[in-house]
Order: C-alpha cells, then structure tokens, then sequence
C-alpha cells in the first residue's frame, strides 16, 4: 500500500499536530478533523484507510463516531485506533465493543503508535506471537510444533 491515507482525528491542536507529523515523517498522508461531526463527514469524503480517534471530542463523542463508522457499510472496514486520555479499563472495553480495532492511552510512544498504524494497516491480527516447541516422534526424529 503506497502512502496510505490516515484521518487524525483530534481536537487539542498540540496533539493534532504531533501525531500528523509523525504519520507524515513516517511517509503517510495525514489529514485532520477536528470533531466527530467532521470526522464522519471525512471519512465518507476522504476513504481513508485507517482513522486515529480521540474519544473526547466536540458535537459527537469518538464512541459515537465509531459505532456509527462501523455499523455504515461505506466506512465498516476501516481500520480505528482510539488514542485517548481515557485510561480505565471501562473506557477500553466500550471502545472496543463500538468496534475499534485497537485502543491506545495518552501521553504516548510514538514508536508504538506507528507500530499499531503498521500492523492493521497490513491486515495483521493482534494476536500473541507463536512460540515454536521441539518434541521427539516415536521413531526419535524432531518434529516442530507451533503453539497458539
């Protein structure tokens, strides 16, 4: 996927402008919207393949924008990081019941953010990574086992 397009959307401009720079350094297109209201809007208008969404917003909250990008047939398959202030473990079950595909605290680590950004923009599932296990068969040969 060649310069993917990521809809930032925040309404504080310090981090609207720190994560569209990030994305931007990091060769993806960034564009910005400013309320939830907006961010529908962008997201029909725009197709962006993945949108960072604070939960805290004006005129619709990002709880709201993502249930209703997730339940609309034009938006359901973009992918939606929630990147919030919101740190209870209530917060990040509702977000991820209204279908966000990952949920993330601020402040934040840049470098995890864009690995998130990487991950469900190549399709990768969050799953835990497969440990190999060695066992002998009965005729003593090695055989290999991947753990789930």
């Amino acid at each position: 996927m060649s310069n993917p397009k990521i809809l930032v959307v925040e309404d504080s401009p310090t981090y609207l402008r720190q994560i569209s720079d990030l994305l931007q350094e990091s060769g993806y297109h960034a564009i910005a919207a400013i309320d939830g209201e907006q961010a529908l809007e962008k997201a029909v208008c725009e197709n962006p393949d993945l949108i960072i969404l604070d939960i805290i917003l004006p005129k619709k909250n990002g709880f709201q924008v993502c249930r209703q990008l997730k339940t609309t047939p034009a938006t359901r398959d973009i992918k939606i990081i929630m990147l919030t202030s919101k740190t209870q473990d209530s917060d990040r079950f509702w977000g991820l019941k209204q279908g966000a595909d990952q949920y993330l605290t601020k402040p934040f680590v840049e470098e995890d953010l864009l690995t998130n950004v990487t991950r469900l923009l190549s399709g990768r599932s969050l799953s835990v990574p497969q440990t190999r296990m060695t066992g002998l068969s009965l005729d003593g040969s090695e055989i290999l086992k991947a753990a789930q």
